[in-house]
């Protein structure tokens, strides 16, 4: 008797603390896109998808959920799985512009389960599973770093360009100051790896940071070519 009385006190625990998580607050998102050629351009290198080479530009890496304090939430709810019959309407868009490039090559699945198990679903109280990518594939088309750079004669052409000048040109275009995140290459350059955006807890909105992550860039960053 005692042990069916432990053994239901601690399931009864487990719920809880899963229903606690699930229902965790956050205080915005980090909307994350990263370049291609930056990724693929170090000692790791990188492996293109099962649907071919992706187009020269930013894709998305994640849609992450944050505190002001600088922690994150992540694996919220472990019975949440990533369920591609829920996102079968947007998979084409997410082939094109949330590709993984990770090795051995992939159809992407893996990449997508891991961004929704890890990070969607911390937001699961404000988004469901179509509704989360769903709002991170409008972001990319809101949120063209591209453009606002090549607006600035700022090409991925292997070429120098000063930190001030990439986060300026994209502030210009977006209207918001993004994180910038470095890689390195493997003759050492420092290379415009990864931009963050910060949107508001519904998925929206862009806002200002409440804090930006810390930057291991030089002051002068090459934007490699893909």
């Amino acid at each position: 008797m005692k042990s069916k009385f432990s053994l239901l006190s601690k399931l009864l625990i487990l719920q809880y603390l899963s229903v606690l998580c699930l229902s965790q607050d956050f205080d915005f998102f980090y909307f994350v896109q990263q370049w291609p050629g930056a990724y693929c351009d170090t000692k790791q290198s990188c492996c293109y998808p099962k649907t071919g080479k992706p187009t020269a530009d930013f894709g998305i890496h994640g849609l992450w959920p944050n505190y002001k304090d600088g922690s994150w939430p992540s694996n919220c709810d472990p019975d949440s799985v990533f369920d591609k019959s829920q996102v079968s309407d947007l998979m084409s868009n997410m082939e094109k512009n949330w590709p993984s490039l990770s090795c051995p090559s992939s159809n992407g699945m893996r990449f997508w389960s891991h961004e929704w198990e890890k990070h969607g679903t911390c937001a699961e109280s404000e988004l469901d599973q179509h509704d989360y990518f769903e709002t991170a594939l409008k972001l990319k088309q809101k949120v063209n770093l591209l453009k606002a750079l090549k607006d600035a004669d700022i090409e991925p052409d292997d070429g120098f360009y000063s930190l001030e000048s990439i986060s300026d040109a994209i502030k210009q275009g977006t209207g918001f100051t993004p994180g910038i995140e470095c890689n390195r290459d493997s003759a050492h350059n420092s290379q415009l790896y990864q931009v963050y955006m910060c949107v508001d807890t519904s998925g929206s909105d862009l806002i200002e940071c409440p804090l930006l992550p810390k930057s291991k860039c030089g002051s002068q960053i090459q934007f490699p070519k893909f």
